[in-house]
């Protein structure tokens, strides 16, 4: 096999070696002590050599090294390179810088060879390279033990398992919990850890870590590592890091309320939760103490310590239990919680409604309500009114007819907000009618239609009536009436006006409208009164424009005609000699 490049670039660079060598006496062969691949990839050993000036070498050969005996796999003869072991043939080559190389390196190829340089009479000098092969493990994999360690556990428990395949040389597998290395002691801490060579000739590691355990190792984060030697530098590989499942006694037990605030309130969804620290979690007991002078139990329904209370009443206050017995430490654990739900409850109104009083009366109104806590009173004037005052009692003096309409008392739970009431009560003021409208001149135009207003108040309900007849709309209100009266405008009308009576039993009030010619256009008036004319002016100048459209087509049709004419006159179409013009003075003529 011919070495890569050609003959004499070969010889140039021996003759360049030698030049840069001028002075030795002998052949020296230099070389590294090691040289590490990667299993599957190409080494490259080089070889430097020295011959003294105005020398060249003679051949150079290649051996490896295996149980004290050399086997020559490669030679160069007169610039021609020769390849006689099997086991090489094909994979080995020397570059023109006299390195040699090997590819696709096995395992086998660990060996540790021989670069042979030959000068004639100068003699013969060679050194040596121990070729190391490397092959990365796999990253490794942890499986814990799934079964669960009892912290009682007499002997050493099995923790987890971890194992890191097809690595050369063998790898080393190292212990971690929460981050610090585990050492064996034999007393807490056993690792076992086996390697096994594969077919391959790569080696498989499998270390296996036993430890007691406590109930602290419940929050434990356990590892391993994989460590193995790389282009001289020592590397690593972490696994996943995982969760042990300890089994431990319960030693506390706690009973929470969750609710949606801190006071519980009537009507709110309450959950009693029970809990202990054991693992596993003990069956637990929760009950209600009857309070009376034999204080009884009562158990529960509740699902895995927990107990739901839907839209819970005053009735479900009280101390509840919990309770729960350890099967490991055999022991009777409990603790207890009071439940107290705050309430508001039997509020009423003295004296109740609908209240009925003559004008100048004097009324006192009276709340009153039981709740968990101290309630806070306050009285409005309708629900969303005035405020009129805090406390239970209302005074209402000299009232009059303004003084009728809905009284509301509001009752609040000091400290528990959200829970709070509201009641009202109806108070009429008897007395006669009384007119609110302000207006009493309209402008109008003849003929139009015009709507005309008037509001009454009075106890009891008044009754609204208009001197002249018309359509009448009338809304009602408690004690108040608004009544609508559309009529059309007429000379009569405008002589006369328009008046509007209220009636109850108590007497009548009348208020009288004045209807005023308008001379010049006019917003509607605003008030309670109102007028709506029909506007004729717009109409007028609607049927302006209207004339003026029509025009404006009228001379666009001309100016169309035109344009034909034109255009036949210039295709031949009219014929424009004399024949033609007196034919057209006759016809104009006639």
């Amino acid at each position: 096999m011919a070495l890569s490049g050609a003959a004499g670039s070969l010889l140039g660079w021996g003759l360049l070696f030698w030049g840069a060598t001028v002075g030795a006496s002998k052949v020296e062969v230099s070389m590294l002590e090691t040289v590490e691949v990667e299993l599957g990839q190409t080494a490259r050993i080089p070889c430097n050599f020295s011959i003294p000036a105005e020398s060249n070498y003679a051949y150079i050969n290649w051996f490896y090294i295996h149980k004290n005996n050399r086997t020559k796999i490669y030679y160069m003869v007169r610039d021609q390179a020769f390849e006689p072991d099997r086991e090489y043939k094909g994979r080995v080559a020397m570059e023109n810088d006299f390195t040699f190389t090997i590819s696709r390196v096995t395992l086998q190829d660990a060996r540790t060879f021989v670069c042979q340089v030959g000068a004639g009479s100068l003699g013969v000098g060679e050194n040596r390279t121990k070729l190391h092969i490397y092959k990365t493990p796999e990253p490794p994999e942890i499986q814990v033990n799934d079964a669960g360690i009892p912290v009682t556990s007499k002997e050493i428990p099995k923790i987890a398992e971890c194992i890191s395949k097809n690595g050369f040389p063998a790898p080393n597998i190292t212990w971690y919990k929460n981050g610090s290395p585990l050492w064996q002691d034999d007393t807490q801490v056993s690792i076992l850890s086996t390697l096994t060579k594969e077919s391959s000739g790569l080696y498989t590691v499998r270390s296996i870590l036993f430890a007691h355990v406590s109930r602290e190792d419940r929050q434990s984060r356990f590892h391993c590592e994989v460590s193995y030697r790389l282009l001289g530098a020592d590397q690593t590989a972490t696994s996943e890091k995982v969760n042990l499942t300890v089994f431990y006694s319960t030693e506390n037990l706690t009973l929470v309320i969750h609710s949606p605030q801190p006071q519980v309130r009537e009507g709110d969804e309450v959950t009693l939760h029970c809990e202990g620290d054991g693992n596993p979690p003990p069956e637990y007991n929760l009950l209600k103490v009857q309070e009376g002078a034999q204080p009884e139990e009562k158990e529960l329904t509740a699902s895995n310590g927990v107990l739901t209370l839907r839209k819970v009443k005053k009735e479900d206050s009280g101390r509840y239990l919990c309770r729960t017995f350890d099967l490991d430490s055999m022991m009777n654990l409990e603790t207890w919680v009071n439940l107290s739900v705050n309430y508001l409850e039997g509020l009423k109104i003295t004296p109740e409604g609908p209240i009925q009083l003559q004008q100048g009366d004097v009324l006192a109104l009276t709340c009153d309500a039981r709740g968990s806590r101290p309630l806070e009173f306050r009285w409005k004037k309708e629900k969303k009114g005035k405020l009129l005052g805090p406390g239970k009692q209302l005074k209402l003096s000299n009232v009059t007819l303004e003084s009728s309409g809905n009284y509301s008392c509001e009752v609040a739970v000091t400290g528990v907000p959200g829970l709070s009431r509201a009641k009202q009560v109806y108070v009429a003021v008897h007395a006669k009618p009384q007119i609110s409208s302000k207006d009493s001149l309209v402008p109008v135009q003849p003929n139009e239609l015009v709507t005309l207003m008037c509001k009454a108040a009075a106890f009891p309900e008044p009754k609204i009536t208009w001197s002249i007849n018309g359509k009448v709309q009338n809304h009602t209100d408690r004690h108040r009436v608004i009544s609508n009266l559309t009529v059309q405008v007429t000379p009569d009308l405008l002589q006369s006006g328009v008046t509007c009576t209220a009636t109850n039993e108590l007497g009548n009030s009348s208020h009288h409208i004045t209807l005023k010619r308008r001379t010049t256009t006019m917003s509607p008036p605003i008030g309670n009164t109102t007028a709506e004319p029909i506007k004729k002016e717009q109409k007028t100048q609607e049927s302006k424009g209207v004339i003026i459209v029509a025009v404006i087509v009228c001379i666009l049709v001309i100016a169309v005609l035109g344009a034909v004419l034109y255009f036949l006159h210039k295709k031949g179409k009219i014929p424009c000699n004399r024949t033609g013009k007196q034919d057209m003075q006759r016809n104009t003529s006639i």
